[in-house]
């Protein structure tokens, strides 16, 4: 499966730090190529995943701003993505509710096999997209505080391993 637009995004989400309804949130992202941009400038145009990919009868808009994460890639291969990450705002593009999660802190382990899938472990609090065709099947976007483990199968197929800690639905929050 090609990553698609809807799949980027997700790809961006999977792990920033954040700060969600006054209580502190950490979200894990993959690396980004370019640089940062100025301070509180977008880094990206907002993306929009569809109606029913990741979240259940509404068109999810997806913002960021800020990444200040350190990454290292260690010796073995394992990337390690540590610090503040990305501000980032949801919009139900449906009733046009939205929520500002600032950043504060997140640690993200990813591990990557020679099936080119990749299991990922962080802690803090997280947010994951999951789509139809995820494990468990989307759409769902949801907050994990504690730790989550998943994995990420080629075409970007993410399959949750565990959770544990508190869950939060983003979706929910902006029905």
């Amino acid at each position: 499966m090609p990553l698609t637009e809807s799949r980027k995004a997700r790809h961006l989400v999977a792990g920033a730090t954040i700060l969600a309804l006054a209580s502190a949130v950490a979200v894990a992202t993959a690396a980004s190529a370019s640089a940062a941009p100025p301070h509180g400038q977008p880094d990206f145009e907002p993306f929009v995943l569809p109606a029913d990919q990741a979240c259940a009868g509404f068109d999810l808009s997806l913002g960021r701003i800020e990444d200040k994460r350190a990454i290292n890639e260690l010796h073995n291969g394992v990337l390690i993505e540590a610090g503040n990450g990305w501000n980032l705002t949801f919009t139900n593009l449906n009733n046009h509710k939205e929520i500002m999660l600032p950043s504060n802190g997140s640690v993200m382990k990813t591990t990557f096999t020679s099936s080119d899938t990749r299991t990922v472990q962080a802690t803090g609090n997280n947010i994951v997209i999951l789509f139809p065709t995820d494990t468990p099947a989307g759409p769902s976007t949801k907050l994990y505080t504690g730790r989550i483990v998943y994995t990420v199968a080629p075409g970007e197929v993410f399959t949750v391993q565990s959770t544990s800690g508190r869950t939060t639905d983003i979706c929910a929050l902006l029905a």
